[in-house]
Order: C-alpha cells, then sequence, then structure tokens
C-alpha cells in the first residue's frame, strides 16, 4: 500500500513485553526491543545506537550486547551521525549482520549507500536490518543545550530525557522530579535548518519504521514496509517480545492523526523547497 506514509504492507501497534525495555526506553520501546531480540537470536551480530556522553550530547556507538543496548534507550532529539559508524563496524568490528536505526534522512542515506556504496564496498551486504523513526524536526547540540538551559533553566548536563508530545517538549532530569515542559512553538528557531527541506516524515525507505504518534500512550506504531521487515516482526511477536493491537484508522489521535503530520510535513517543506529554488539556493531534491 502506498499514500502519505510512503509504502507499507501493514500498520500494527505494538510494545515490549520486556518490564525493563518498558522503563527504560521511549513508548513501546520497539528499537530497543528489535536489537535485544535479534542480538539474543543470532538475527544480528552487533547494532548502531545513539548513546549519550556528558552534557547529553548524542553520539554513535555500535552495541553487541543487551547491556549496551539499553543504556542508549531512548529518542535523542539532537543530531547523532549513525552513519559515520556503520564502515567502521563491518571492518573494524567484523561485524556480518549490522542493525542500523536512523531518522528519514539517515534512512534515505543508507539507501543510497545500498544503490551506489563507491567507498562502503564489502559494507553493504553486511546490513540486516535498517529501522527509521519518525521525525518532523531534529536539533543541532549546541541548540538544544541552549534550548533546555534558557526556557528549561536546566543544565544540561543533569537531563536524561527528552520527550515531545502533545504540542510540548519535556524535560527530565536525573534527580526523577516532574519533567518540564517547552511549547513547541518555542523551539522552532532551534530546529536544524535542513530539516525544512526533507520530505519524509515516516522513514519511508526502512525495514520498519515505528514512532509514537497513531497509538496510545506507551504503545508504539509500525509500519512494516517490505519482507525483510515483516519477516523480523513476524518472528518477535512469534517469541512473545511483542504485544500488539489492531491501529485505529478511524479515531483523530489515530492512524488519522499520523497521515495528517506527514502529509503537513511533505506540504510545508515543498513550499520552502520552491522558495529556496526562486532564491537560487541549493535543495536535496
Amino acid at each position: 500500500m502506498t499514500n502519505t506514509l510512503g509504502e507499507y504492507t501493514s500498520i500494527i501497534v505494538a510494545r515490549s513485553t520486556d518490564k525493563e525495555i518498558l522503563e527504560k526506553s521511549q513508548d513501546g520501546g520497539i528499537v530497543t526491543a528489535a536489537y535485544i531480540y535479534g542480538l539474543e537470536n543470532g538475527l544480528l551480530d552487533g547494532v548502531v545506537v545513539a548513546d549519550t556522553e556528558k552534557g547529553f550530547k548524542p553520539v554513535p556507538k555500535i552495541a553487541r550486547t543487551r547491556a549496551e543496548v539499553l543504556s542508549a534507550c531512548g529518542t535523542k532529539y539532537s543530531l547523532s551521525p549513525n552513519m559515520s559508524v556503520v564502515k567502521d563496524a563491518v571492518k573494524e568490528y567484523a561485524l556480518e549482520k549490522l542493525g542500523f536505526v536512523g531518522t528519514p534522512c539517515q534512512v534515505i542515506a543508507m539507501k543510497k549507500m545500498m544503490q551506489y556504496p563507491v567507498a562502503f564496498r564489502q559494507t553493504t551486504g553486511n546490513i540486516s536490518l535498517i529501522v527509521g523513526i519518525f521525525c518532523m524536526e531534529n536539533f543541532p547540540y549546541n541548540a538544544m543545550k541552549t534550548l533546555i538551559e534558557q526556557y528549561a533553566r536546566v543544565n544540561i548536563n543533569d537531563v536524561v530525557k527528552t520527550d515531545i508530545g502533545k504540542g510540548k517538549l519535556f524535560v527530565y532530569k536525573k534527580d526523577g522530579s516532574d519533567p518540564i515542559a517547552i511549547p513547541i512553538k518555542e523551539t522552532i528557531p532551534f530546529e536544524q535548518k535542513s530539516c525544512h527541506v526533507c520530505m519524509d516524515y515516516t522513514s519511508e525507505f526502512a525495514d520498519f519504521s515505528t514512532g509514537s504518534v497513531g497509538s496510545p500512550d506507551g504503545w508504539s506504531t509500525v509500519l512494516i514496509r517490505n519482507k525483510r521487515g515483516k519477516d523480523f516482526i513476524d518472528k518477535m511477536i512469534a517469541a512473545g517480545k511483542l504485544e500488539t493491537q489492531a491501529p485505529d484508522f478511524e479515531g483523530k489521535i489515530g492512524i488519522p492523526l499520523l497521515e495528517k503530520l506527514s502529509t503537513d510535513k511533505k506540504t510545508k517543506n515543498a513550499k520552502e523547497i520552491e522558495h529556496r529554488i526562486e532564491m537560487g539556493l541549493p535543495v536535496p531534491y
């Protein structure tokens, strides 16, 4: 099926059945659950994750154990160059079955690399799973740091987690206190400018894509896009690693909301692309 969400074979609403994963991860913990399942069952021998260093700064790393995956749980709303470690994962770590997760732009880059390998020869055949996450926009690290420290009045070193939902950016502190909410309209000046010409909200070129939009709290929407994605998800369900429920194709906060946000991003950014062309500025499409 093809529509504003891109090509997909089916949609499910799912969450991990592992309590530890749910406690540490975002929403239904789909990416974390998939990575751990793949590593523990021989489907993957290493995975790319976005971990954090001092100052809640995201950095790409290679994880090969459950503990390493769990340590990197959660969405980071700042740039992590995950593509930069793919070649090292294959060449230096000798990984033959690599799992990759990324934003829509990173998934597009991965698919282009697989079509035109050039410097990535003898690498692309080792990519065994591509997971995409829903993404409206992202933030450069220094912009996110400024946003958090000026608007939430929280030192970046005290941040343990961030989340976006219900029109707000939520900042969680290490002391476990209530999250501080920043209205999304206040975050717009801090966004990565290249996000304004991206036409993909749901990572249309992944094996499967996931995000919270379209699902109840604590669950994730999963767009299964091809046979490899379907086989992987089916194995997880059969092994009892995921519980599922039918998607809501009628309600305002169900799949119609996901479709609306995807359409809104395409429509808005198409206008920005047109504007940049008129100004003689380069665009990626």
